[in-house]
This record gives structure tokens, sequence and C-alpha cells, in this order.
């Protein structure tokens, strides 16, 4: 093989551009934005499909936030040292019928125990 010829030097274009199709094509296919001719980065068109599971995750991520908070105040309740939840059933079973103008649960805090 002459190094010299025009064989070589069309060997060498065709690898190096076998090289860039196969480059674009791998990161097209994990996502990320790709390379065009001049070296430089373009972004990829997002699909619907892309559009729906972004739409999806915020979804996802607004019901965890709620979660989270009814989270707190479920520790807060059970780790509450100013009473406890059996004095608040208690409280449930004792309690009158309810009336229009019940506010709330009415808490017997004179017989509660110091923990």
């Amino acid at each position: 093989m002459d190094w010299g010829g025009p064989s070589f030097v069309v060997l060498l274009v065709a690898i190096s551009t076998v090289g860039w199709l196969v480059n674009n094509w791998i990161r097209a296919k994990h996502g990320y934005s790709l390379e065009n001719e001049w070296g430089g980065m373009t972004d990829p068109t997002d699909s619907d499909e892309t559009k729906r599971l972004r739409e999806q995750n915020q979804q996802l991520r607004d019901v965890m936030e709620r979660m989270e908070d009814r989270m707190v105040v479920l520790e807060r309740i059970v780790t509450d040292k100013g009473y406890t939840v059996a004095e608040e059933i208690e409280a449930l079973r004792d309690r009158p019928a309810r009336s229009t103008t019940d506010n709330g649960v009415p808490l017997n805090m004179s017989k509660r125990e110091e923990v």
C-alpha cells in the first residue's frame, strides 16, 4: 500500500466519517446532544414521548412533595410529648354526639401522665 497515494487519504476520510456517524448514533440513542460537522453541539429535539415523560415526572414529584408534607405532620403527631395518640382515641370515645358548634376534639389534659 502506498502511504502517500490518494487511496490512503480516501481510507482515512472514510474511517473518520464512519467513526463520526457511530459516535453520533450512540449519543442520539442515549439522549446526549449531537455533534455537528463543525464540532459544535446541537440539542436533540424533544419527542412526544419525552414530553409525556417529563409531564409524568413532574406530576410524580408533586405527589411526592404532598406525601412528604403529610409525613412531617404524622411524625410530629407521633413524636409530640404534649399528648399521646391513646389519649386522643379515649377523648373521641368519651365525646358526646357531634353538635354543630363543636370545633374539635376535647382532650382531657388533666389526666395526662408525665413521661
